[in-house]
């Protein structure tokens, strides 16, 4: 692929800043508008939700689209896979920013460590043009973050819509087991099975086994968050109520 190209590429990747300005005209929810903090989380929630639509859906009709993406993810590319990592790179590198600028990173250093490990995994794909459709693959998580970030809004706006809450939260963990558990767990076995554990195989290989253990404390939280609610540990309310307005990730 051309250089030209891969720049043309890369610009496509940086647009996170005109979409977080045009969400910056939209409504903001009553709970939402007096506190800073909630109010930054609200609008990084949206662009969020805006790139697991566009992403998710762009990942699964890719590899739909892409011959071999399932049974070569080394070698397996295409110009529409190439561009969503570009796209999804730059989407994290702003997300990165964003957080630092917002001095968030003490309440989101979970996100940074994820957001350090995916930037520099879609970098070596998008450079090297290899395991592209490994990268296609691994973004098909957004289809799950579409329905987390919604989750994630409905807690923090906190509108008194519990039947809309409580559908989301089945159709979340639909979701959180179809497209974030299978297909890291198909990656995780190919990876052992078929890749030398050297060079950009070996850099790929770490990255998974953490976003696998990341995945996994992820859903634990999930389903003692919101099926096992006994579960979590008691906290004093007003507390509770203030270490959640800071807290970025929300249990």
């Amino acid at each position: 692929m051309s250089g030209g190209w891969r720049a043309g590429s890369m610009r496509a990747g940086f647009r996170g800043g005109a979409l977080q300005r045009a969400l910056r005209r939209l409504p903001l929810p009553a709970h939402v508008r007096p506190e800073p903090t909630r109010t930054w989380r609200w609008r990084n929630l949206l662009v969020s939700f805006v790139h697991s639509v566009v992403t998710g859906f762009w990942a699964v009709l890719g590899v739909w689209q892409t011959p071999g993406a399932m049974t070569d993810i080394v070698n397996t590319t295409s110009r529409s896979g190439h561009l969503l990592l570009c796209f999804s790179a730059g989407y994290f590198i702003h997300d990165t920013v964003d957080i630092v600028v917002s001095r968030q990173s003490r309440a989101s250093w979970e996100y940074l460590v994820h957001h350090t490990m995916a930037i520099s995994a879609l970098f070596s794909g998008i450079f090297l043009d290899r395991f592209v459709a490994a990268g296609m693959l691994s973004l098909f998580v957004e289809v799950s973050n579409i329905f987390l970030t919604m989750r994630m809004m409905l807690r923090l706006s906190n509108l008194p819509a519990p039947t809309l809450y409580r559908a989301n939260k089945y159709i979340n963990l639909v979701m959180y087991l179809l497209f974030r558990l299978a297909p890291q767990a198909y990656l995780t076995w190919y990876f052992v099975r078929y890749v030398e554990v050297r060079g950009q195989g070996a850099l790929l290989m770490v990255n998974l086994f953490l976003l696998d253990a990341m995945i996994l404390m992820y859903f634990s939280r999930l389903l003692r968050s919101d099926f096992f609610p006994d579960l979590r540990k008691r906290r004093d309310g007003e507390d509770a109520a203030r270490d959640g307005e800071k807290k970025f990730l929300i249990d």
